[in-house]
């Protein structure tokens, strides 16, 4: 595992002078060819439980990457405590036209507008299936066709179908690149969409069992929609939400203006500051009806841990990951550990949400 590490750490300097998505295709093929290891055990400090779900450590990989369930069990070994593939659509997807996934190298983020490209729900079910029994947290993030006459239908077959091999559902109504899609987030559309989501699921479970179900939230919303989103996410019983995904919104600080005009959701290191903004706002409006994921500009031990005291139970991600490589999972679960140690507290949920309140009383991001 170390040597397979070292590579693939050595060749992503490599892999950084190719356009973005031949990238990140040839990311995923290397990672198939990795030899079947398990990585070493993590400090039982790290575990957490969510959603009814035991986590080994709190660090998973974003949906996105693994699009089509191809790597879900390379990344696993990698060290990550769960794995997040899609978005999967009913239907197979070509996706927006390419170019659609831009570099802003100096900002170390991400635009993308790949528009929920994927091989559909019949492949992606048929590789998830012949892995089913390797164990680990794989959840499966969910979208609709974008030429769908009926998303919410699309939703509903897509929580038939994977029930029985998907760990937990993301339902994904937040990506910025299929158009219409988040309009889904108003009040009125998300209490029928989750309705019917969850009446999914409670017609399946005595043959698949119990599948959490979260939502995944745009960092964009003001601040009076996230209170509906909330409200209705919350009396819909959801398991959890994902806060949050891309940001069509471009700071003012961003090096790369030119490149960073680009259409499409921005992720990594410029959305950190808002996405934990909305962690915070969505904690304190959850009032501990279910746990949180937080997602956006995680790149380091330090900024997991913001992540978590602003009230994220487990993060997530990925475009960091383009820049300091895939040794970046073992550096956070290091500090992640030595922060526990240092402070003598057990676990993690000791200090989910400890600065909410301060974070939230804050000038909003620019």
């Amino acid at each position: 595992m170390i040597r397979a590490l070292n590579v693939l750490s050595l060749s992503l300097p490599l892999l950084r002078w190719l356009d973005p998505e031949d990238a990140h295709r040839l990311a995923v093929q290397g990672l198939k060819l990795l030899p079947p290891l398990r990585p070493p055990a993590d400090e039982p400090k790290l575990a957490v439980r969510a959603f009814g779900l035991n986590f080994p450590n709190p660090l998973g990989m974003a949906a996105g990457f693994d699009k089509n369930a191809e790597v879900a069990d390379a990344l696993l070994r990698f060290g990550f405590g769960f794995v997040e593939i899609g978005t999967v659509t009913p239907r197979p997807q070509g996706g927006n036209p390419r170019p659609r996934l831009f570099r802003l190298d100096r900002d170390e983020a991400v635009i993308n507008r790949m528009g929920f490209n994927n091989d559909g729900a019949e492949a992606v079910l048929r590789r998830l299936a012949a892995r089913a029994n390797l164990g680990g947290i794989i959840g499966v993030n969910v979208g609709a066709n974008k030429d769908s006459p009926d998303r919410v239908g699309d939703y509903v077959r897509l929580i038939e179908t994977f029930a029985p091999v998907a760990s937990y559902f993301t339902v994904n109504v937040s990506s910025p690149n299929t158009p219409g899609l988040r309009t889904m987030q108003q009040a009125h559309i998300l209490d029928d969409l989750l309705a019917k989501v969850i009446d999914a699921r409670e017609r399946v479970r005595e043959q698949a069992g119990d599948t959490p179900v979260l939502l995944k939230i745009a960092p964009d919303l003001s601040l009076a929609e996230l209170d509906e989103v909330v409200h209705v996410a919350r009396s819909r019983r959801v398991d959890g939400m994902i806060v949050a995904n891309t940001t069509i919104g471009r700071p003012s600080t961003l090096r790369e203006q030119i490149r960073g005009k680009e259409a499409g959701g921005l992720s990594g290191r410029p959305l950190f500051r808002l996405s934990t903004r909305m962690v915070a706002e969505t904690y304190v409006r959850v009032e501990g009806a279910f746990p949180l994921i937080g997602v956006g500009g995680i790149d380091s031990g330090g900024a997991a841990l913001t992540k978590i005291r602003a009230g994220a139970t487990l993060v997530q991600l990925y475009s960091s990951l383009v820049y300091k490589g895939i040794g970046l999972i073992d550096e956070i679960k290091r500090d992640l550990t030595a922060t526990l140690l240092r402070t003598g507290r057990e676990q993690l949920s000791e200090i989910v949400g400890a600065d909410a309140a301060t974070i939230t009383a804050e000038d909003w991001p620019a």
